[in-house]
């Protein structure tokens, strides 16, 4: 088969696949890697080469990054400080929270800095009476504008920081991305807060996260615990309530308050039967008793795994919601290491995210589990299998032949016309497939027309990144705006009202502000 003919019958068959939403991601990547061999495209070294790029890499030790700053407190504390200056009313709320979405997607990814804020901001709707729909979409559109603040913010930065420079231009600073990501992010929250509230339903959600000062106010009214226990939930302890299961080996034995579990890690707090408080001094545990039980966080996160109990709330979960916890000063200081040899340039990219997260695993922030879990193995899979499709467009010369076609549908319309083309159909295809896969698509036929046409491919490369961030139009679009969707009671219509004028905006900042910044 010719390989151009294959290149582009796999390319249509990876776009179905996603669309379809039948077969996972990972699979689908793998898929394109595999039928790249196994047409003769790609030898197996060139196929199998996305999975050690050193872009996979630094985008997955940043995974790690992010955990450490969620896991222990600090997204919360940022959280916290920021929207307690905001008081009740909506439109401050709705600006603080945005910035703070912004600021921090820039630093520890979309998908982090949404996970960490997104229940904190429901609680707050919650205590000042706002839908939670007005809150929780601005929230994620933010992130997503946040993400052109810096190098960090999402794959898609780094990505075609790295085609600039492998076709014949340069890699993007740093700090570069702001000089189109800052006025993006100013624009978006002022449209939101002006214009966002009719385009936005009144609904609230059907699940609501855990509010920690009610929830341990709550746990001393139901125990009657008196203010001699101390802080129930702090940075190093915490409490959990547990429910003893039907044959439960535990049922049967005598316990009481007050006593420490056999390897002396937990103590029992308090104990419920039904409605009764169980306060004897010996309790013979049945099936449907609940125990609350008190010790480190770490204790309590791994004996919630074991056999015999049902944890009611998550350790890990409550824990997170801790402001500076354990290994939070850790964490800022290797994050901030982190983005000095970044922006210096000192070492790669992905010698700087690797090692930051070797740093936080070996100073103990997070665990070696905790950094192996909390990297998304659906992102890094779907880039390392997409990567090489993008080879094959080069190598091919289907990217080449595309970008013939474009130009040709064009005529003479100039630069400007051809990048509006290229940025319209990065935004139809981000709001159906993963906008990084997108971009891994498009990107080497943009470098195809930008080397035609004898311009300069960093204005081309810029502009797709403001296109892929613009996937504001489906839930489905990015991980975000699923994220949002449950808690914030939304429907699949929803999005299209306030996102098409946002994604409208973002096109035109793409096609002409760009250029101006990153001449042609």
């Amino acid at each position: 088969m010719d390989p151009v003919v294959a290149t582009l019958l796999i390319l249509a068959l990876a776009i179905i696949a996603f669309v379809s939403n039948r077969v996972p991601l990972g699979v689908v990547a793998i898929g394109v890697s595999l039928a790249l061999f196994f047409t003769g495209v790609l030898t197996l070294p060139e196929a199998l080469a996305g999975f050690g790029d050193p872009t996979v890499l630094f985008i997955a030790s940043l995974f790690v990054v992010s955990e450490s700053l969620d896991a222990s407190g600090v997204t919360a504390w940022a959280g916290q400080k920021v929207i307690a200056q905001a008081g009740t009313r909506r439109l401050p709320l709705l600006v603080l929270i945005c910035a703070l979405v912004a600021g921090a997607s820039a630093l520890i990814s979309i998908n982090g800095a949404v996970a960490a804020l997104l229940p904190l901001v429901v609680v707050v709707a919650s205590r000042a009476g706002i839908r939670t729909s007005q809150l929780l979409m601005p929230l994620a559109f933010a992130a997503s504008a946040g993400s052109l603040l810096l190098l960090t913010g999402t794959p898609v930065n780094i990505i075609v920081s790295e085609f600039a420079a492998d076709s014949g231009g340069r890699a993007f600073g740093y700090f570069e991305f702001a000089l189109v990501g800052l006025p993006l992010v100013i624009v978006t929250v002022a449209f939101m807060a002006l214009f966002g509230k009719p385009l936005l339903p009144q609904r609230d959600g059907d699940r609501m996260p855990v509010d920690l000062v009610r929830h341990a106010r709550l746990l001393r009214q139901q125990y009657s615990l008196s203010l001699d226990t101390g802080v129930i939930m702090g940075p190093q302890n915490g409490v959990t309530e547990v429910v003893i299961p039907p044959r439960s080996p535990l049922i049967g034995t005598t316990v009481y308050c007050g006593m420490a579990t056999p390897d002396g890690d937990l103590a029992i707090l308090a104990a419920r039967r039904g409605d009764e408080q169980l306060k004897g001094q010996d309790v013979t545990i049945q099936a449907g008793d609940v125990l609350l039980m008190q010790g480190t966080w770490d204790d309590l996160a791994r004996h919630a795994e074991e056999s015999g109990v049902l944890v009611v709330d998550s350790p890990t979960r409550l824990r997170r919601s801790v402001p500076l916890g354990r290994g939070a000063k850790r964490a800022i200081g290797i994050l901030a290491a982190m983005i000095v040899l970044l922006a210096t340039g000192l070492v790669p990219p992905a010698v700087a995210g690797l090692l930051a997260a070797s740093a936080l695993v070996l100073t103990r922030t997070v665990t070696p589990t905790q950094a192996y879990r909390s990297i998304s193995w659906t992102t890094v899979v779907l880039i390392a299998g997409m990567i090489p499709l993008s080879t094959a467009f080069i190598q091919t010369g289907t990217a080449d032949l595309v970008a013939g076609w474009l130009l040709s549908f064009l005529g003479s319309g100039g630069p400007h016309v051809a990048l509006a083309m290229l940025c319209l159909l990065t935004v139809v295809l981000g709001q159906l497939i993963s906008n990084t896969a997108t971009v891994l698509i498009v990107a080497p036929i943009a470098i195809s027309v930008a080397t035609t046409l004898g311009l300069s491919v960093q204005p081309f490369m810029m502009a797709l990144t403001v296109a892929a961030a613009a996937s504001f139009l489906t839930p489905i679009a990015t991980p975000v705006n699923l994220m949002v969707m449950e808690p914030g009671g939304y429907r699949f219509g929803d999005y299209w009202k306030l996102g098409l004028p946002l994604a409208i905006l973002f096109v035109l900042v793409a096609v002409f502000y760009v250029p101006l910044i990153w001449p042609f």
